[in-house]
């Protein structure tokens, strides 16, 4: 609770205590020997009272000092007094010029009420209004622009991984599943598995009996500790309800580092992909199959260590089978498309790249790699097709030619030339083709449909809260 309101919920309990007490404002301010103008202030939360101001107070009142300090109001009345005050106060009654009032006796309960109920309204159609597509687009932006100055290493979250990997005595290497049962009982939740979990989550918490659900329809290759971890991790970083999509997209990328950082532990695999770096074989295969991770997470976690510990540049890319781009990071210097806003997720990736490529080959057990010509330089990628709920799509790492030497797969005799900065490379078809279908044909376009769908609305985008609390009504202790 902020500083702001504990003064007005302080100045609330005096003003009732006095009136209980039958004692008028002057006799309160002769009584603690103070003018009634500063008790008016202390009254209407103006003013915060000093600790020996309180205790005499409180003496005047017949009072304690916890009394006057608790937190919760003395009745339904001045809570929602105390909350119509906290509002107007706050930037959605500022920004409708509408000026804070007095709150008189003789306001009755249900005006109260009712305008506490509009203040959320208002609050909630404007979340809804921030979470556009072009606010999306703009919060990825600036998130991969903060990811590339940092190398996509976020050492406060590495630090974060370790004390709590610490905290439950872990070996060190790969996180067993045990291990992640053993994270959850050290963050107080008991683990529930339950096949009516709401649809729209991966997980529920129920914070006020320390309880996390996780869903039993979930098929048996998924990995159990990923699911616990994600669930986890907002709670060991102490997240709160997101007020922007900007800040709910944040949480999301930080709780996805922190699940890596997890089952790959930095001070773990830092060693162990330096001596795959000096012997020449570094492989994203091989830390999957070390860590039982999947590839995409495999991926990832390089990323987050390559260019901090390795001096590598990197960049990575999961490509969606219809050619779209659902999550990129680069500080490679890599020349991916973007829009008129730099955003490269939902832009359509070069049917040249590598990414685009392995869709066409038959071979899924190995992993393909290819040396791609670009108007920026030389690129090698190794990527592989993964299975989801939205269909197939390709994750794949690439460096710069020069850095090739460092990885398995270099020896690739697989060749593309890319220009997709061109149009006529990738964004247009050829000329001939255009001039004879483009009047004669009507393609039915298959895309991921979160890319297809205006943005989820809410404090946590396209979750039903309904589902939720419906939830855990049904699931909370007795």
């Amino acid at each position: 609770m902020s500083e702001e309101v504990d003064a007005l919920t302080i100045g609330r309990r005096i003003r009732q205590l006095r009136t209980a007490r039958g004692m008028t404002l002057d006799e309160l301010a002769a009584a603690v020997d103070r003018a009634p103008s500063q008790l008016s202030m202390i009254e209407t939360g103006k003013r915060e009272p000093k600790l020996t101001l309180l205790q005499a107070i409180a003496r005047a009142l017949d009072s304690t000092i916890d009394q006057l300090l608790s937190e919760r109001p003395l009745d339904e009345r001045a809570g929602m007094e105390i909350a119509v005050e906290r509002a107007m106060k706050g930037q959605t009654f500022q920004a409708l010029g509408i000026a804070p009032f007095r709150i008189a006796k003789t306001v009755p309960d249900d005006a109260l009420r009712a305008l506490l109920a509009l203040h959320g309204e208002i609050d909630r159609l404007r979340d809804e209004r921030a979470a556009t597509p072009e606010e999306a687009r703009r919060a990825n932006v600036e998130l991969r622009h903060l990811m590339r100055s940092q190398d996509n290493h976020f050492a406060d979250l590495e630090k974060k991984a370790a004390e709590i990997l610490a905290a439950v005595r872990h070996p060190g290497g790969p996180l067993t599943q045990r291990s992640a049962s053993d994270i959850a009982a050290h963050l107080g939740f008991t683990l529930h598995y339950a096949p009516d979990l709401p649809q729209s989550t991966r997980s529920v918490a129920d914070l006020a009996h320390g309880r996390l659900y996780l869903s039993s329809r979930v098929p048996g290759k998924g990995d159990a500790r990923t699911a616990v971890l994600q669930a986890l991790s907002s709670r060991i970083l102490g997240h709160s309800e997101p007020r922007s999509y900007a800040e709910f997209l944040r949480q999301r990328v930080e709780t996805n580092y922190l699940t890596g950082a997890l089952l790959m532990p930095e001070e773990h695999l830092v060693p162990v992909l330096k001596d795959a770096k000096e012997r020449r074989s570094i492989s994203i295969e091989d830390l999957r199959d070390a860590y039982s991770v999947s590839y995409e997470t495999a991926a990832h976690r390089f990323t987050n260590l390559a260019t901090r510990h390795l001096g590598i540049p990197v960049h990575f890319l999961k490509v969606h089978e219809s050619g779209t781009i659902t999550k990129a990071y680069e500080n490679d210097d890599v020349n991916f498309p973007t829009d008129r806003l730099g955003s490269i997720e939902g832009q359509m990736c070069c049917r040249k790249w590598t990414s685009r490529v392995v869709f066409e080959e038959e071979d899924r057990f190995n992993p393909y790699y290819q040396y791609t010509d670009t108007g920026n330089g030389t690129y090698w990628c190794t990527a592989r097709v993964e299975p989801s709920s939205e269909g197939l799509h390709s994750v794949s790492v690439g460096v710069r030619f020069d850095d090739t030497k460092w990885f398995i797969g270099r020896d690739t005799t697989n060749r593309g030339v890319s220009k997709h900065s061109v149009e006529v490379c990738c964004r247009r078809a050829p000329a001939d083709l255009e001039q004879r279908w483009r009047e004669q044909s009507w393609p039915n376009v298959r895309t991921p449909r979160t890319l297809l769908a205006t943005l989820p609305t809410g404090v946590f985008p396209g979750v039903d809260t309904t589902d939720v609390y419906e939830f855990l009504e049904a699931h909370a202790p007795q």
